[in-house]
């Protein structure tokens, strides 16, 4: 089978895309036929080397895919049957998507729900999948369409496209942050209402500033994310799921106690397993078609080490799936 291994030589990293004996494999209970997987922030740390996210080599990365099912000792699922995995450690401790086969463990995969393409269902992948939980946090914040406008940064991203087109189906009117001129039609499709540009939340504000926003889901963090808490109404909630902008959080706690507002932090790489295939079935419902078509670019698995590259350069829009 094909597939890309990183490899650690003399503390240096180097990817390439490799023929390997599928025997080679972990040994898990379930042997899926990989159709597609995708290309995220935490791929292109793991690829470039500009991040520590590999906790063993050889790995093969990606954090997710999409497939049939080959083979399964696991009662659960049967040869044939479609279905995706995103999270629980694959592709940082555990070989990943980017391959033509993964031997996984049955808890880790979700049945792909009827309706949903595995194409499609790599469109969403573990990006839009965090989206619709940073949404789902918001609700459950009990910020309504009617609280206000959201905010959401790292617009062009694939959690920020997800989540505008979900926001927008929902009701919400939305604010997108982003750094990049060149897409504002782009973000444009998706729904967003009004664009303001990344260097204007980049200097450091007031403790507490101007009340703008009912809610927001960032995926950038740092002083960015203390802007958005600054700026946030009484009763706000911000979903934070992102770190691209640093794990530092220069705020204080004026906006918590003075305005009321709701930090949630959201995981999805182990969201509990019983609970996912609602949070598919919402995406299945929400998402438009014309967002597959808008927010996906598609790869071959050879482009993969110049696209993790480009994601590290800020140079990729929407979602990135590569077909194996």
């Amino acid at each position: 089978m094909k597939a890309l291994l990183v490899e650690q030589n003399d503390n240096k990293l180097s990817a390439s895309v490799q023929t390997i004996d599928e025997k080679t494999l972990p040994i898990h209970e379930v042997i899926v036929d990989i159709h597609y997987s995708t290309l995220n922030y935490k791929d292109g740390l793991a690829i470039t080397g500009k991040g520590k996210i590999l906790r063993q080599f050889p790995m093969v990365p990606g954090i997710d895919f999409s497939g049939v099912v080959h083979h399964s000792e696991d009662p659960r699922f049967h040869i044939g049957q479609h279905v995706l995995l995103t999270g629980w450690g694959v592709g940082e401790s555990h070989w990943g998507g980017l391959a033509q086969k993964a031997g996984v463990k049955g808890d880790w995969l979700s049945v792909v729900p009827e309706g949903l393409s595995l194409k499609n269902a790599m469109i969403i992948g573990t990006a839009g999948f965090t989206a619709m939980l940073c949404v789902m946090a918001l609700e459950q914040g009990g910020i309504t369409p009617e609280s206000g406008d959201i905010l959401v940064t790292g617009a062009s991203g694939g959690v920020g496209s997800t989540a505008i087109s979900l926001l927008t189906t929902l009701g919400y009117q939305v604010t997108a942050l982003s750094g990049r001129a060149s897409n504002h039609d782009y973000l444009r499709k998706l729904g967003a209402k009004n664009i303001i540009t990344r260097e204007e939340f980049e200097p450091a504000g007031r403790a507490l500033d101007k009340q703008r926003w009912a809610g927001a889901i960032d995926t950038v963090g740092g002083q960015i994310l203390a802007n958005i808490l600054s700026q946030t109404n009484y009763n706000g909630t911000v979903a934070a799921c992102g770190l691209a902008g640093g794990f530092s959080l220069p705020t204080t706690v004026m906006p918590f106690i003075l305005r009321n507002v709701r930090l949630q932090g959201v995981d999805s790489v182990y969201f509990p397993a019983e609970k996912r295939a609602q949070v598919w079935q919402r995406l299945l419902k929400l998402l438009p078609e014309t967002f597959y078509q808008q927010a996906m670019t598609e790869i071959t698995l050879d482009e993969v080490p110049r696209y993790a590259q480009m994601i590290m350069d800020n140079q990729v829009t929407g979602r990135t799936l590569v077909k194996l």
